[in-house]
């Protein structure tokens, strides 16, 4: 079935992933943050829901026993990183942001080095090099000077900052992840992200509505909840399924490829030369960062 071709579903995620960055540099100055992402978690829990309630009821003891280990996996996957998303795309471009979001395998690589002792190949430790320096020039913007001034972009730091937060998700998940069904487990995370976010989303609603809830607000809501948190993570679970870890991660180098395209059709963004430049490097060093032994298995990048 055609429709349903691992390669295809992959694809389609990864379009679904780069929306995300679209939504969040369009609506940046009328949905705060932690609104946009309390929305996109709390329609993707209601859109997932129905596949996994009854798993969920049935271990309420393993939620309670291993309540630790979500909660964290919540605090930096779904609370932290999608935060600093939201806030990245308010002071730079979806270009600049989903290009430092590629970093996120060969920062995993360097973390899971230092707190797993996993080892890194030649190979793998070079594509980290390279990856850094295509972020450096990427931040940079081509600049000398802005290196010396250490006067970078506050929302590629952020951004930065992000990934980080991402890639200690990713350790926790390969640590944890086993203890929890798949579905359930993700959604155990929503839900507890949601939680999360309640307080952050009160305050910025301490004065009434922040924004404006017409059509285009709730077209923004609801394609963050159902693509890039639900249907993106049924795909990419498919996907892996079907043909491995290893190869689905390899897919999630088209993401700045797709948001770049979207960004410039769409948002009127352009792309300067440094981003070009600095983005082949950046996706050439994560490719090799995360080519591995066939036995080992490649980090959780499934987010959103």
């Amino acid at each position: 079935m055609r429709f349903t071709h691992p390669y295809l579903l992959l694809t389609l995620a990864m379009i679904f992933f780069s929306g995300n960055f679209i939504v969040g540099k369009a609506f940046a100055d009328d949905v705060p943050p932690f609104t946009l992402a309390w929305a996109r978690f709390f329609i993707g829990t209601l859109v997932l829901l129905p596949l996994c309630y009854k798993t969920i009821i049935r271990n309420r003891q393993l939620w309670l026993d291993k309540w630790l280990p979500l909660t964290a996996i919540a605090f930096f996957g779904v609370f932290l990183f999608n935060v600093a998303l939201y806030v990245s795309v308010h002071y730079t471009t979806t270009i600049n942001a989903s290009i430092v979001d590629a970093l996120t395998p060969a920062v995993a690589a360097v973390l899971g080095y230092f707190f797993l002792k996993e080892r890194l190949t030649a190979i793998q430790s070079g594509g980290v090099i390279l990856s850094f320096c295509g972020i450096l020039l990427l931040l940079s913007g081509g600049s000398l000077a802005v290196i010396r001034s250490l006067s970078f972009n506050i929302g590629d730091l952020i951004m930065l900052a992000g990934i980080i937060c991402w890639a200690i998700y990713s350790i926790l998940i390969k640590l944890y992840g086993d203890d929890y069904p798949v579905i359930a487990g993700l959604v155990m995370t929503f839900i507890i992200g949601v939680l999360m976010l309640s307080p952050f989303v009160a305050y910025e609603w301490r004065h009434g509505l922040p924004f404006t809830f017409g059509l285009a607000t709730s077209a923004a809501f609801l394609y963050v909840g159902i693509f890039p948190s639900a249907l993106a993570l049924l795909f990419w679970y498919r996907g892996v399924a079907a043909i491995g870890p290893s190869k689905a991660s390899i897919f999630f180098n088209l993401v700045p490829v797709f948001t770049t395209v979207l960004a410039i059709a769409l948002l009127g963004e352009s792309a300067g030369w440094f981003q070009l430049f600095g983005g082949l490097i950046v996706l050439t060093g994560v490719y090799l960062s995360t080519i591995q032994p066939k036995t080992d298995k490649a980090p959780d990048r499934s987010k959103a």
